[in-house]
């Protein structure tokens, strides 16, 4: 049974697609080329891990259906390009640049998709084919801009003329993505508690009979912890003094890794995206 290490990895595999998609967020002429490199081989170092580890959980479960196939085939074709997009940050092919970039996002997000599918237990038509896969790409999303809050902040340490338009982008997706998860969480837990599948209306009654302490430290660490974090970095950048900012970013980091490690623990045991 491979389905409680397959959570954990999950994690990564979000921060490697969230992270590398975020590198969009600054103009790409107005920082130095040395924060993508840096970056973005911090990103596919992530990548390439998770699909080791991913084929290895797959090679000793002895293989699986076809979407087992599809999801390490799009890990491995987002592995890939991500993988060709940092090596053409060396030259100067900027159209093999953006489609290689373009193609990377665009395979880790299908990979995820094809996960949340795995997941659901439920029909097509039903709830659970809107909350999996909006969660799974949000917490992409949430993970990439604290990850890349925390690289970028380093870079005005290098460039002290650096505008702070990049750094205050990357702290707006930040705060809004944790504005959109509580409201999913929220409507998720009420929806499918009286409106889902079978699988899923088991789930939240499991969530909050069995689970409602690990639920409610998920939610204090992240987004509720998370949120706070994020106004004390917009309280830092109004000084402004990104050194102080960078910091809590790293903070940042850790918090909302620990609050997505145990919503997908909680995933595994309820069978709910959270």
């Amino acid at each position: 049974m491979d389905v409680f290490p397959r959570v954990f990895l999950l994690v990564f595999c979000q921060l490697a697609v969230g992270g590398l998609l975020c590198l969009a967020i600054p103009p790409f002429h107005q920082v130095e080329r040395g924060y993508y490199k840096s970056s973005a081989s911090v990103y596919v170092l992530i990548a390439a891990l998770a699909l080791v580890g991913r084929v290895s959980l797959w090679w000793n479960a002895g293989g699986g259906g076809a979407w087992g196939w599809i999801e390490i085939g799009l890990w491995a074709v987002f592995v890939g390009c991500a993988l060709g997009y940092l090596v053409s940050l060396w030259g100067e092919r900027v159209a093999l640049r953006a489609r290689l970039f373009t193609a990377s996002w665009l395979s880790g997000f299908g990979a995820l998709l094809v996960l949340a599918e795995g997941y659901r237990q439920a029909p097509v038509l039903s709830f659970e084919t809107f909350f999996f896969p909006l969660s799974f790409v949000l917490s992409a999303l949430l993970l990439g801009a604290a990850a890349s809050g925390m690289l970028l902040g380093h870079w005005y340490l290098i460039d002290r003329d650096l505008s702070l338009v990049p750094l205050d982008r990357t702290l707006r997706l930040y705060r809004g993505c944790l504005n959109v998860q509580v409201a999913l969480v929220a409507a998720a837990v009420l929806v499918l508690g009286l409106a889902g599948s079978a699988p899923a209306r088991d789930g939240v009654r499991e969530l909050l009979s069995d689970h409602p302490a690990l639920f409610a430290i998920r939610l204090a660490v992240s987004p509720l912890c998370a949120a706070l974090l994020g106004w004390m970095i917009r309280r830092t950048l109004d000084i402004p003094q990104t050194m102080a900012a960078t910091g809590l970013f790293y903070i940042a980091v850790l918090v909302v890794l620990v609050g997505e490690l145990l919503g997908r623990f909680l995933l595994f045991r309820t069978g709910l995206a959270l």
